[in-house]
């Protein structure tokens, strides 16, 4: 079956809008830049590129070659910036002013906009267009591991009751509760029974579901469509949803390529309002922890280690290109399974045993 891509395609050319608009504000060599890495990218990374390079380009405006504009800069300008001016840049992110802004960056925003300048530099110095790229001799700065939040079961329960009961919700949410209960309840039970991304779950259409083999089809980063499986749990919530849509009449259409997840307007539900409910419930039975879409893939990605202790099968049903990046995000249940064997070798015998 072929399904419908028109909301990957549609995502794109927004993105590749909002780069058109960034290019004016930046050197005109920067579109040089991005249409080398084109083929290498994705639109959404290009994107991201820009967002990065504006904060540089901002930077040495004010400090290196003060009072130039951003859109004056030339190759010759780039082979002046000096190893000691980027390590400066990446001081000046722990606090800095864009536009009317007050702005910080943690290490691995830090990291991000450091990747981005050496990309730059690089494609230059490789292409033979400036001759130095000191860049190259900044260090990357020292990434903590940062702690795995997730729900526990208990949490992943009371989650799964308030969406479907309500309680707990302010007056205001509980008012249209009613109205989106079946859709909420099966959107957090996809998240937590299957672990996909949240652009996952927004890009499903009707016709992305198969129930008589329990499985269905994810777009994953890149654009790579990949076909997983759920429970007859995650299919309960799944049907009693499509069965609401069915029964409702301001549904327009509920043809296979129509969007799976709608939003109150009936159109296809966005990523800020998916964020938006999962922050809703989760902060009714977790409070102090700050749970979003991510975290509650996280939830799934450690339960599926910690009943099948196998790394590659989590790495290949969260869609991760590298096991190491699993293995990292999981560690510290592997610590645990570690300390739980501790004592299983026993090296002096009781008389009685």
């Amino acid at each position: 079956m072929k399904y419908d891509t028109n909301y990957y395609q549609e995502r794109a050319l927004k993105n590749l809008d909002r780069i058109d608009e960034l290019l004016q504000t930046l050197p005109p060599f920067c579109e040089d830049f991005l249409r080398g890495v084109e083929n290498r990218t994705s639109p959404l990374t290009r994107l991201n590129y820009c967002y990065d390079l504006r904060i540089f380009f901002d930077f040495l405006s004010k400090r290196k070659f003060r009072g130039k504009e951003v859109r004056e800069f030339t190759l010759e300008d780039m082979e002046r910036v000096t190893d000691t001016d980027v390590e400066i840049f990446l001081s000046y992110l722990s606090n800095y002013r864009f536009g009317e802004k007050r702005l910080s960056c943690d290490e691995r925003a830090k990291a991000r906009k450091l990747s981005t300048v050496r990309s730059l530099f690089k494609y230059f110095f490789n292409k033979g267009l400036i001759e130095v790229n000191n860049t190259a001799k900044v260090s990357t700065p020292k990434l903590h591991d940062k702690e795995i939040i997730r729900l526990d079961s208990d949490e992943v329960n009371a989650i799964l009751d308030v969406a479907e009961d309500g309680s707990g919700l302010s007056a205001h949410a509980d008012s249209y509760h009613e109205k989106t209960k079946v859709r909420d309840t099966a959107i957090l039970t996809l998240f937590l029974g299957t672990g996909i991304r949240i652009s996952e779950l927004v890009g499903l259409n009707n016709g992305s579901i198969d129930f008589k083999t329990n499985s269905f089809v994810v777009t994953r980063k890149g654009g790579n469509q990949a076909l997983l499986y759920f429970s007859e749990e995650v299919g309960d919530a799944l049907g009693a949803y499509l069965a609401q849509k069915e029964e409702d009449s301001r549904v327009e259409d509920n043809s296979s390529q129509a969007p799976l997840f709608l939003s109150m307007q009936y159109k296809r539900i966005t990523v800020r309002a998916v964020e938006n409910l999962v922050k809703k419930y989760a902060k009714i039975v977790s409070p102090l922890k700050k749970i979003t879409p991510h975290k509650l893939r996280s939830t799934y990605g450690t339960a599926l280690y910690r009943e099948t202790g196998d790394i590659y099968i989590v790495a290949d049903v969260l869609g991760h290109k590298d096991v190491n990046t699993t293995r990292k995000h999981y560690a510290a249940i592997t610590e645990e399974r570690r300390r739980s064997v501790a004592g299983a070798v026993k090296l002096h015998k009781k008389e009685d045993d």
